[in-house]
């Protein structure tokens, strides 16, 4: 009997709240009670909902500063991540670079978010001031790039979360992928909690205040704007360079709960967003609760924002095209009905159908599979050469040259 679990997740690192970490929690609601692999583990500063997830750490996580600065961790991710071995049948590798790299005993399914950022869009990712992960980068980051492009090359498919994301994968890899957008996490379907000290009727930016977020840009229009009010939710390396930047009517808010957040999608005029998104997920939480966004006409937000329906669109990450559009924005009027409507069409049941049904054609490849060895090595012939030459593995692509599993439970579904 095979030792292997149905299916398994991997994750790059779960050190903060954001996007990627909330598809990791859409993918337990897919496949209840599956194991977490990752590199670190941070139970403070991410999401309470994994403190009751079986969740396997590397080696890493034991040097505790490292969770809160995984930055620092560049250098040794990627040999970590390839001799981390996930005794799964089918792993699903929720990957924005790292993740991708495990070695997985069955079938590998990669949930990529973009192809490494600091590896192919390093000036975007890094900022003016990268820092020892810039330095790094730099130092090791044609050898990553090799390891990067041979990892990718192990999957048995890959899933890209935007159709900019697929255009990316395959530039950089030469792979097809499937689009399979993650869903908003913020609905009206649970209760919300005021915010203290803030009026109603303000923009919301909800944010990493990272250099590619561009959420200085945002701040620096409201300048422009002074009848308006912006409240940014978000934390990150910049944050205290962005208090500095905050006028009288921005407000910067480190930490949130779901119930906060949800009041204050509830209680905004609109949702403005000047990042590089690879997924623009913000928006489609913000149409949840009939509300219109002024995006970056840029990435993800192509896929998730109609311009003229659900939001309106600038051109470039400035503060004077971030200000007019949040004019036009004011301008115009929303139908809260389409806007809703708009948001459903991403919802996590079709996230969690279309990831199941994946994964079920996975299962039977691997198992199906594995029976024809397992076949192979019942006969006479297979029998006598057993010891010396070793059952071949499983047809795979032409690229993927990944390990192989043990055979499956007897039985198993």
């Amino acid at each position: 009997a095979s030792n292997l679990r149905p299916v398994a997740i991997a994750h790059d690192y779960l050190t903060q709240r954001g996007g990627a970490e909330r598809v990791v929690l859409a993918l337990l609601e897919a496949f209840p009670g599956a194991p977490i692999y990752t590199s670190v583990y941070d139970r403070e500063g991410t999401f309470p909902e994994f403190r009751d997830v079986e969740i396997h750490t590397m080696f890493l996580n034991h040097l505790k500063p490292l969770r809160t600065r995984h930055r620092l961790l560049f250098a040794a991710l990627a040999p970590a991540f390839s001799r981390l071995r996930v005794p799964a049948e089918v792993t699903v590798s929720s990957s924005s670079g790292w993740a991708h790299g495990i070695a997985a005993a069955g079938r590998k399914v990669v949930y990529c978010y973009n192809p490494a950022r600091w590896l192919y869009q390093p000036d975007q990712y890094l900022g003016k001031h990268p820092g020892l992960a810039g330095l790094t980068v730099k130092a090791l980051g044609s050898g990553l790039r090799r390891w990067d492009r041979r990892q990718a090359a192990t999957a048995h498919r890959y899933l890209a979360v935007s159709t900019a994301v697929r255009a990316r994968i395959a530039a950089t890899y030469g792979i097809d992928a499937e689009v399979v957008p993650p869903p908003p996490h913020m609905t009206w379907s649970h209760d919300a909690e005021p915010v203290p000290d803030i009026e109603p009727g303000y923009f919301l930016c909800v944010s990493r205040l990272l250099p590619y977020k561009h959420v200085d840009q945002v701040i620096e229009a409201f300048h422009m704007l002074p009848t308006e009010s912006l409240v940014v939710v978000g934390t990150g390396p910049l944050a205290a360079q962005l208090g500095r930047k905050a006028g009288s009517r921005t407000k910067l808010i480190s930490h949130v709960n779901d119930s906060q957040l949800r009041w204050l999608y509830q209680h905004c005029a609109g949702l403005v967003a000047a990042s590089h998104e690879d997924f623009g997920l913000t928006p489609l939480e913000a149409a949840a609760f009939g509300k219109p966004s002024a995006t970056l006409a840029w990435g993800g937000f192509l896929d998730t924002v109609r311009p003229g329906l659900t939001g309106v669109m600038f051109d470039r990450p400035e503060a004077i095209a971030i200000a007019d559009a949040i004019r036009d924005l004011k301008r115009r009027s929303w139908d809260s009905a389409t806007l809703q409507a708009h948001a459903r069409a991403y919802s996590l049941p079709r996230f969690i159908e279309r990831l199941r049904a994946i994964v079920r054609e996975e299962l039977r490849e691997f198992r199906s599979a594995d029976q024809a060895v397992d076949t192979r090595r019942s006969t006479p012939a297979a029998s006598a050469i057993g010891s010396a030459i070793r059952a071949p593995a499983e047809p795979r692509s032409q690229r993927d040259k990944g390990p192989r599993a043990t055979r499956p439970r007897p039985g198993a579904s």
